[in-house]
């Protein structure tokens, strides 16, 4: 029996259970085994020949345009970006994934326009693993939901959760280190009081993963999702935004992270693309050689809170190693040319002059 199958069988059986002090433990063993089969599920595909849509990463960054059929994904990528995807009054236009580049401050942002879903897409329904596993790989995930069916988000929220997706959330602050002898048993550190689970559940989800032996430092009060995740470790967790389309046929949902467009008119275009770069949380760093001028035509692009360790990274593997001191101009330096660590935060815009050894 085939992983996706068996991961089926195991659901449909959960949800016949009724959650209760009794059932707990039967539960959650059908959880870790969901996320074993998840796991060699994962790799079998990766290694298939052929498998999913083959997409070259281009550009600072990549938003995933994500709906039902007819949702208008199409439409909207003609207006943000420089691609004329097909469009038609019909469902399932878009058959493969078709990207463009949005071009906004400077920066060059792959937008995927991805083949409409279905409920049961995370199950493998009308090629909705292969829709889902590039989902898995973009920066930002913007919902295109069709104004006359808003029941639409709960739905494709779902799918995602199915997938192991996590949205606007970041991962449970929890290091899990196994004992390298084998032995000792477990000892669990919690550097902040815990009231969402107790020491007892801990253990058990531990023991349905197979972790008998090592070390648990929690650094945060997370529930028992949020532990299963960490303990998982194949979540993905990727900031979102929602998007209410056809705003001329109904009014749209007035909800945090939502702003209304209307493919037809280009109503509200503009503000997605503003919002679209907002939401990625992307800045421009500019770097000084030792002889020459600053060439601001060509930044290095990072994600917001990045240091300098981080652009020595990207410039060079042995430059973290090999680090003296940096020199920065720019908003984060408290005068020109501050010289600071590697810990040092950058902000948009700053110059960096890096000193190796």
């Amino acid at each position: 029996m085939k992983e996706e199958d068996r991961i089926k069988q195991i659901k449909e059986e959960m949800a016949k259970t009724q959650y209760n002090k009794a059932t707990e433990h039967h539960i959650g063993l059908l959880k870790a085994k969901i996320a074993k089969l998840e796991k060699v599920a994962e790799v079998k595909r990766k290694k298939k020949a052929g498998y999913g849509y083959s997409i070259k990463k281009t550009g600072d960054a990549t938003v995933g345009l994500m709906g039902f059929p007819s949702s208008g994904k199409s439409t909207l990528l003609c207006l943000i970006t420089n691609k004329e995807s097909k469009v038609a009054p019909y469902a399932f236009t878009t058959t493969t994934v078709i990207p463009g580049i949005l071009e906004i401050e400077g920066l060059k942002i792959q937008v995927l326009d991805l083949p409409g879903i279905l409920e049961g897409a995370s199950e493998g329904l009308g090629a909705g693993k292969e829709v889902l596993s590039v989902v898995r790989s973009v920066d930002l995930i913007v919902f295109v939901i069709d104004s006359t069916q808003v029941e639409q988000l709960d739905k494709l929220k779902k799918e995602l959760y199915g997938a192991g997706v996590r949205l606007d959330l970041r991962p449970p602050d929890i290091t899990f280190k196994k004992s390298s002898s084998g032995k000792g048993g477990v000892h669990i550190t919690s550097t902040i009081k815990l009231t969402k689970i107790n020491e007892e559940q801990i253990k058990r989800m531990l023991g349905y993963y197979g972790f008998i032996n090592g070390e648990v430092t929690i650094r945060e009060d997370v529930d028992e999702n949020g532990f299963e995740d960490g303990l998982a470790g194949n979540r993905i967790y990727v900031p979102s935004l929602i998007v209410f389309n056809k705003c001329d046929l109904a009014n749209p949902q007035k909800i945090p992270n939502s702003i209304a467009t209307c493919g037809l008119t280009g109503e509200g275009s503009e503000e997605l693309k503003k919002r679209i770069h907002e939401k990625l949380s992307l800045i421009r760093i500019y770097t000084k050689p030792r002889i020459g001028e600053v060439d601001f035509g060509k930044p290095l692009v990072m994600k917001r809170g990045a240091t300098v360790a981080d652009v020595c990274r990207k410039l060079h593997k042995d430059f973290v190693k090999y680090f003296r001191y940096a020199q920065v101009k720019g908003k984060s330096a408290r005068f020109d040319w501050q010289k600071v660590g590697l810990g040092h935060r950058l902000e948009d815009g700053d110059v960096v002059n890096l000193a190796v050894k």
